[in-house]
């Protein structure tokens, strides 16, 4: 089977979806791997080292959607990219199609098979493609927060753990899945004073016996969350429904109740936003201001640490992409119920309820029928 790994083209992104040693891996299964030139350069892997492990050079993205069987990314394809996908050809990459009809409409077009990363699960019912992004946008949420607090990016002026004599930060983390733990360990290391609020309160348990002392464990319900908002000096919203459109848990009415100055980083973007007033941003024009705060809503938050991310990502993709290079994407489905959880579209059926129930679409449980 052929693999192709085109190059990443949305605005800022630097990561791609697959490193040398995973090149090597499919070829040793007796594979072929087409790599668009200078796919790696974001996340500084040369194209002599992909060649080194086997893979074939090509000049563009045409090259590699003409030719290749599978088709794995990392970012959802843009519309540039739609018109070259084939019928029947396999793209794996993250889909996130509950915040956009219009890539739904157009994959349902193409009459390809969708695999979504996000939506994979493991044996354990987690989700195992998605883990490793979260850990990076949540340790990267305090980070980009953090600098946009200072007040030449127009927050308060306010150091996120502040100095002896000099009270902390205050953060307020939505959501304690990966994304909202991880972003609580680094404020908490920081030296910020942390509150993070989620629904499951077997979540909350575990969260309160393993994070440091300066994080509080709080019920996620409308009270409990207004009555946080005017302390937050950073808030960060960490909500995840697989494949459902994140729940809007601050209204723009709720906005006014903040500090002037303080910062949002809407992590749940990518998923549509858990704030009223969250609209999609770019690394290279991240932050812009509602009502005095400061939104930080760039949806490829990872793509800025490429090298970092992408190596991370492989890690947990390849096992998949191997299984589905080996077997074909039926067979591979049929035997790893968690994979075919991943199918979201194929051959112009939608096959995830959750993407069909958002844009009132029709669901398929079988595809090929």
């Amino acid at each position: 089977m052929i693999a192709g790994i085109p190059k990443e083209i949305k605005k800022d992104e630097y990561r791609v979806a697959i490193v040398p040693a995973g090149v090597a891996a499919l070829v040793d299964g007796g594979h072929s791997v087409l790599v668009e030139a200078d796919a790696g350069a974001g996340s500084g892997i040369t194209g002599e080292e992909y060649l080194a492990a086997g893979a074939e050079i090509v000049p563009s993205a045409a090259d590699i959607y003409g030719t290749a069987d599978i088709i794995c990314k990392v970012k959802e394809p843009q519309p540039s990219e739609i018109t070259l996908i084939r019928p029947g050809q396999v793209v794996f990459t993250y889909f996130h199609f509950a915040a956009d009809r219009a890539l739904t409409t157009g994959i349902i077009d193409s009459g390809c098979i969708a695999i979504a990363y996000e939506t994979v699960r493991d044996a354990s019912g987690r989700l195992p493609l998605l883990t490793p992004m979260s850990e990076v946008a949540g340790r990267m949420s305090v980070q980009e927060g953090a600098k946009s607090l200072e007040k030449p990016f127009h927050g308060q002026g306010i150091l996120l753990g502040g100095v002896p004599g000099v009270a902390p930060a205050e953060v307020v983390v939505l959501g304690g899945g990966i994304v909202g733990s991880n972003a609580a360990k680094v404020a908490a290391g920081l030296g910020a004073i942390v509150a993070i609020l989620d629904v499951n309160i077997d979540r909350l348990r575990y969260l309160d016996d393993t994070m440091p002392e300066n994080v509080i464990t709080v019920m996620s319900n409308s009270h409990n969350i207004a009555r946080f908002l005017p302390r937050a000096d950073l808030l960060i919203g960490a909500v995840l429904i697989e494949g459902v459109r994140a729940p809007r848990l601050v209204t723009r009415e709720m906005l006014s109740t903040m500090k002037p100055g303080s910062v949002i980083v809407d992590v749940s973007i990518d998923q549509g936003g858990c704030v009223e007033t969250s609209r999609p941003t770019t690394h290279s024009d991240p932050t812009y201001i509602v009502d005095g705060v400061v939104h930080y809503c760039v949806t490829n938050m990872p793509g800025a640490v490429g090298r970092t991310a992408t190596y991370a990502l492989t890690n947990a993709t390849l096992p998949y992409l191997v299984k589905l290079a080996g077997m074909g994407w039926r067979e591979a489905a049929a035997s790893d119920g968690g994979l075919a959880h991943g199918l979201n579209i194929a051959l112009g059926k939608i096959t995830n309820r959750a993407v069909a129930d958002t844009f009132g679409l029709p669901f398929s449980a079988d595809p090929l029928r």
